[in-house]
């Protein structure tokens, strides 16, 4: 938790001072990298599922965080045309998919004795 409140006042530097647009190198490879990171978790969690293994919980958690967080590069970093396709894709596939694996990552999270999430 300390980590998170020391983190506000980097946010503020980075909201105030970050310039609104910016060259990157290697802009293809962070995208393909990405979508590859997805594409394993999406895989994983689907294997993890169908055998019935207590890592699919973990597994469709972090996928359904990529798939937030491509939602939301995608939508932040487009523009025209490419800003109807990133938020065609963010409602239609990446945050739907996000939905189903978040919801697996709860249902499938291991229960104590008690029957309540062991948190």
């Amino acid at each position: 938790m300390a980590c998170g409140v020391a983190l506000i006042p980097w946010l503020i530097i980075l909201a105030t001072g970050l310039p609104p647009t910016d060259a990157v190198p290697h802009w293809a490879t962070a995208w393909v990298g990405l979508d590859t990171m997805e594409s394993l978790g999406l895989i994983a969690t689907g294997a993890l599922t169908v055998r019935g293994r207590p890592l699919r919980s973990a597994a469709a958690g972090a996928t359904a965080m990529l798939l937030v967080v491509d939602a939301w590069f995608d939508v932040m970093t487009s523009s025209g045309p490419d800003f109807r396709t990133a938020l065609l894709m963010a409602f239609a596939a990446e945050l739907p998919l996000a939905v189903i694996c978040g919801t697996l990552a709860i249902r499938s999270f291991p229960k104590t004795s008690a029957g309540r999430a062991d948190v």
